[in-house]
């Protein structure tokens, strides 16, 4: 038995066109108008359904109303030789009075109730004209890279110290660098006296200043070694902020 004549009214009628390059996904619009006093069950099938997303895929249109389908083409190697046999078929039927269940619906339609509509896709390349030039391309991302480095550059620097933590840290340095330098300047005499000592009497007949003086020293090494420490830390911040 013959189908029934579709009463939905598509937008484009025949063809669906998708615009390259295919390096992205492509999407093109298909509009379902429903000019009926009735509500309008429907569904869009494709004969190719791994290279395109179709949202919404099927529903319900109400009387006098519409609905926009985008058709989503997935990236693909283009190849202008190979014709596309890619078609889609939008189904339709009156929509009964339960439409808690559409696959029921669907399967207990009869024949003779389904109404369908069919397109055929079409792939264009675009023109010269409209192909961008390899110098504007690579202007392009040349000024979007400089200008994502300036931008994170700016917020890494923002994030990690503001003016006067950047100069406090500075003054810290310095001050560090002077502490430095004159514990090494105390430590000088120190270590010349007691270097002609230790040569001149291997075995001190005196344990308790041997001993104090090996403390002093030990305490003397350690707060070198704790500033400088602490120096290397403010270095590597400041570094991190000045690069």
């Amino acid at each position: 038995m013959a189908k029934s004549e579709q009463v939905l009214v598509l937008e484009p009628q025949h063809e669906l066109k998708f615009k390259g390059p295919f390096t992205d996904v492509v999407t093109t619009n298909l509009k379902l108008m429903n000019p009926t006093d009735k509500n309008v069950c429907f569904k869009v099938k494709t004969t190719a359904p791994r290279r395109y997303c179709v949202r919404p895929n099927s529903g319900v249109i109400e009387a006098g109303s519409s609905i926009n389908v985008s058709v989503m083409l997935q990236p693909f190697d283009y190849d202008p030789n190979e014709k596309s046999k890619h078609k889609f078929m939008v189904q339709s039927i009156y929509a009964p009075s339960d439409i808690s269940d559409m696959e029921a619906v669907w399967k207990e339609a009869k024949p003779e109730d389904l109404m369908d509509s069919k397109l055929r896709c079409l792939f264009e390349l675009p023109s010269e004209n409209e192909k961008p030039h390899e110098g504007e391309i690579n202007k392009t991302i040349s000024s979007s890279v400089t200008k994502t480095e300036s931008t994170t550059m700016f917020k890494s620097f923002s994030s990690s110290l503001d003016d006067s933590e950047y100069k406090k840290v500075l003054d810290d340095n310095k001050r560090l660098q002077t502490e430095i330098q004159r514990l090494r300047e105390e430590s000088k005499p120190f270590k010349e006296e007691e270097g002609p000592r230790m040569r001149k009497s291997p075995i001190s007949s005196n344990p308790g200043s041997t001993s104090s003086s090996l403390v002093k020293e030990e305490g003397l090494n350690n707060r070198i070694l704790a500033i400088i420490v602490v120096f290397f830390i403010i270095g590597v911040i400041v570094g991190k902020v000045v690069l």
